[in-house]
């Protein structure tokens, strides 16, 4: 959830059990003609938005031969709060250059609600690690590199989209810049990565989503204080700050990331921040607020993703994991996902696509691969997150190093790691022992059963 809550929540066998979908089936019919050549051009798409998603999805396109036009406001948006956490895997996949790493962390404080510490990283390999990285740095680096890629940048704030009315008719984007009130764009297809408030999704009724709020101040800590953080990140749990997520501190260059998010009680929010403030208070004390960041944040994937020749990626589309909140991988692997997908259908841009290809390309290979995933992470916060007593059985299980090794393998590397029966039996006894200690076992196999 917050700050785009990382997925640092461990990797636990569970009873089966059938959470509310959230991803819907993409049923995918075979076209009825085939792709109709583009004569005397290349196929025009519009990126909307310049994030992770965005601009991934801008430089597959414009790599592989599409005419790409990336709308971002001007000045580009203030950026959410974001720990700003991303896993190992991002770093060789998207080729990040270490020097934009604020921080190596290496180790992960987990406070239970009543403040029992557990340090979470015992099992990390000596070249491993969790990068943390400002949003704003790592959103301009995609962005210069779509256009070194051939994406035509447009500073401007698009207002609306005018969908066409004939099956291969373009469509108009409408936009403003600094200079011009007015300006409009045909083009092909459009990829919405505008983030939880999509206009582009409001233009295609893609439906809604809930959302959190998620508040974040950046604290400006004197050199001493920093050294605290010099490899570490820490994660809060309790109802004090936050009913339904965590809060965090997570360190950057010279400051430290400190927030927090809730789906159930967003007027609270100041409250949960002041809490969040008040249990690390001996650390960042002093320090000195920089800046304060609020944003929505998905909660779940909406109910379209695709229609017609318009797809969302990134928060448009709903991809923030729920339990941890994470969001900035599945952004721009979303992202370039659909831009590849598009690639693939237009054959390099010689050729119009339509919705179907986009379901077969882009949906069917995202849901394949990363739709269980998300529905783990949903059955793990029913699990542990609807009281104090099972969250304080989850900061328990965090201290077994079966419990961390499992999760840190599905974080760095984003596939859910597969252990051994035994200690997966093992790992289920002692959540169960964990939550009948905390008197809360009855109520939770009740709500999975509902």
């Amino acid at each position: 959830m917050a700050a785009k809550f990382q997925n640092f929540l461990p990797s636990l066998s569970l009873p089966t059990s059938k959470p509310k979908r959230r991803f819907q089936s993409v049923t995918v019919s075979a076209s009825n003609s085939s792709r109709p050549s583009i004569s005397g051009r290349k196929l025009r798409v519009a990126v909307i938005g310049g994030g992770p998603a965005g601009s991934s999805a801008a430089e597959a396109l414009a790599s592989g031969g599409v005419e790409t036009f990336l709308f971002e406001r001007n000045p580009p948006s203030t950026p959410k709060p974001c720990g700003g956490a991303i896993p190992l895997c991002m770093l060789e996949e998207f080729d990040i250059p270490h020097h934009l790493i604020d921080r190596h962390v290496t180790q992960m404080r987990i406070f239970s609600p009543s403040n029992i510490a557990v340090d979470f990283g015992k099992t990390l390999k000596p070249n491993e690690f969790i990068a943390m990285l400002r949003r704003e740095v790592l959103d301009s680096f995609l962005r210069s590199r779509a256009v070194s890629a051939g994406a035509t940048h447009i500073s401007g704030l698009v207002t609306s989209l005018d969908l066409p009315t004939l099956q291969n008719s373009p469509y108009t984007i409408n936009y403003t810049t600094k200079t011009s009130p007015r300006n409009s764009l045909a083009v092909d297809v459009v990829i919405g990565a505008d983030g939880a408030n999509s206009r582009v999704a409001k233009s295609i009724n893609a439906g809604d989503y809930t959302c959190a709020i998620a508040f974040q101040e950046r604290i400006k800590l004197s050199d001493e204080k920093m050294a605290y953080y010099e490899n570490l990140a820490e994660m809060y749990i309790g109802d004090d700050v936050s009913p339904d997520f965590y809060a965090w501190v997570f360190p950057k260059c010279d400051h430290v990331a400190v927030g927090t998010g809730t789906v159930k009680s967003k007027h609270d929010i100041k409250l949960y921040q002041r809490a969040i403030r008040e249990r690390a208070m001996s650390k960042i004390n002093g320090g000195k607020v920089i800046k304060i960041e609020a944003h929505p944040i998905p909660e779940h994937p909406r109910p379209v993703r695709v229609r017609g020749r318009v797809a969302l990626v990134g928060d448009a589309a709903g991809y923030v994991t729920k339990c941890s909140g994470e969001g900035i991988y599945f952004a721009a692997k979303s992202g370039r996902m659909c831009g590849h997908g598009v690639v693939k259908a237009s054959e390099g841009g010689m050729k119009m696509i339509n919705e179907c290809d986009l379901k077969r390309e882009y949906l069917k290979e995202w849901d394949a691969k990363y739709v269980n995933t998300f529905r783990f992470l949903d059955l793990l916060q029913r699990v542990f997150y609807g009281s104090n007593a099972s969250r304080e059985a989850l900061v328990e299980l965090c201290g077994d190093e079966y419990v961390q090794r499992m999760t840190f393998d599905s974080y760095l590397y984003k596939t859910l790691a597969r252990g051994r029966v035994c200690d997966d039996v093992k790992l289920f006894m002692n959540t169960i022992g964990c939550l009948i200690r905390c008197n809360d076992v009855g109520t939770h196999m009740k709500g999975l059963i509902l």
